[in-house]
């Protein structure tokens, strides 16, 4: 008598992880991460961009964030990466330098590049993480239950999409909506600095710890970053950019009872812009 295989549990477990987001194959053989060790370990930390600069011991209001965050750990960010970005000088220029650029290994498994969205002449920025599964299909940034969510933000102090320009630290999905490592946010880097050296907003805002760190420089989470101004330079030309950090809106998803920081924070920010209208 032949015996049946109950397949049911085994394709339940599938479903609920494609719901969740795990739905890449990032290698060929299963592993039990549980019991398996790592050959190596590697500090693949970023240096402080304070380190060095002059006022870095300042309070936050008046700290000065220069130039690029170096990385070590890890091979260097291919010339060509910088080259490409330094060689761009308009922003659409730089968006066909990214969409042809094949040194990370994220646009392997991304369907589409996600590059930026609204009003690249507009007075504020904001730069978010990494896209998910629906930025990914669509190649737009913030399109998700958490772009959403920061459609609805940004309404709360007169912006939409016409009036602000977002973009992102990746500009190609990590497999399962994982984290970025070092190497992939260093190869997008110069693209980014460039992408802001571009845009020069009055105002720009790190949506999310990711950015707010790799762009700061900064070894603290968001909890401890959100709520202070600091002064930005991507290029180190053309004077610093005011800048603040928020929680990201698929964080505020989750714990909600931070709406009230995000609410403060969003009040700062409309007041800074009105600042810096008002002196320019």
């Amino acid at each position: 008598m032949s015996s049946q295989t109950n397949t049911g549990p085994a394709l339940s477990t599938l479903r609920w992880l494609v719901a969740a987001g795990a739905d890449e194959a990032i290698e060929g053989a299963p592993s039990n991460r549980f019991v398996s060790k790592p050959d190596h370990a590697i500090d693949r930390r970023p240096k402080s961009r304070s380190e060095g600069v002059a006022g870095g011991d300042a309070v936050p209001d008046g700290s000065i964030i220069e130039g690029p965050a170096e990385f070590t750990g890890f091979e260097a960010v291919p010339e060509d990466a910088r080259y490409s970005a330094l060689a761009s000088p308009t922003i659409a220029e730089l968006r066909v330098a990214v969409e042809g650029f094949n040194g990370c290994a994220l646009k392997r498994t991304a369907t589409n590049t996600v590059f930026s969205d609204g009003n690249p002449c507009a007075d504020l920025m904001l730069v978010g993480e990494a896209p998910g599964a629906e930025e990914d299909r669509t190649g737009i940034p913030f399109v998700g239950s958490a772009g959403r969510l920061l459609d609805r933000m940004l309404a709360a102090i007169d912006r939409d999409r016409n009036s602000v320009y977002v973009s992102n630290i990746l500009f190609w999905r990590p497999p399962g909506n994982r984290n970025p490592t070092n190497e992939e946010i260093a190869l997008c880097l110069p693209f980014v600095e460039r992408h802001i050296a571009l845009v020069r907003p009055r105002v720009l805002v790190l949506v999310g710890g990711i950015a707010a760190k790799t762009l700061l420089g900064r070894n603290e989470g968001i909890t401890r970053l959100r709520g202070k101004w600091y002064r930005y330079s991507p290029d180190g030309n053309g004077g610093p950019i005011d800048t603040t950090a928020i929680f990201h809106p698929a964080f505020l998803l989750r714990k909600g009872h931070q709406k009230r920081e995000t609410w403060q924070d969003l009040i700062a920010i409309r007041a800074r812009l009105t600042e810096t209208l008002a002196t320019h």
